[in-house]
């Protein structure tokens, strides 16, 4: 597996309608469903599946995204954002992580956002602000 696979996979959800708890290409995904879909294109079968959450993430203040990362995916230095990464990110300091997305370089990245279509953003200083932890995907080469 190599991180052009990983970031052409996510490309290729761009324009997916967003639609909380799905996870079909083409068809409707939210930003856990995007990740979830780009693991299944680059490994084949999801290692669990979500539980039901809500759309604002308030599940009794867990910070389920987080903890589903560390299960999953390899915890990496934020600093060291780049190509593939997975980004989660939190919208205060006090808050769990409530919003995930793939890196396709060190300035942008692919997400699913409410009320608009999977797209390729650029990660600005807002998003950099928000940004709470960095992740790699397993056997990464």
């Amino acid at each position: 597996m190599t991180p052009s696979l990983i970031v052409a996979t996510a490309r290729g959800w761009i324009g997916t309608p967003y639609r909380h708890q799905a996870s079909l290409k083409g068809v409707g995904c939210d930003c856990l469903g995007l990740l979830r879909g780009v693991w299944r294109g680059v490994y084949g079968v999801e290692p669990e599946l979500p539980p039901p959450y809500t759309p604002d993430w308030a599940e009794a203040g867990a910070d389920t995204l987080l903890q589903a990362a560390r299960r999953h995916l390899v915890e990496t230095d934020p600093r060291g954002l780049d190509e593939a990464c997975v980004l989660l990110f939190r919208w205060r300091e006090s808050l769990p992580a409530k919003h995930c997305a793939i890196a396709t370089s060190d300035r942008t990245m692919v997400h699913a956002h409410d009320g608009a279509c999977v797209s390729e953003v650029a990660i600005g200083p807002w998003w950099r602000r928000h940004l709470t932890h960095v992740f790699r995907f397993p056997e990464l080469i």
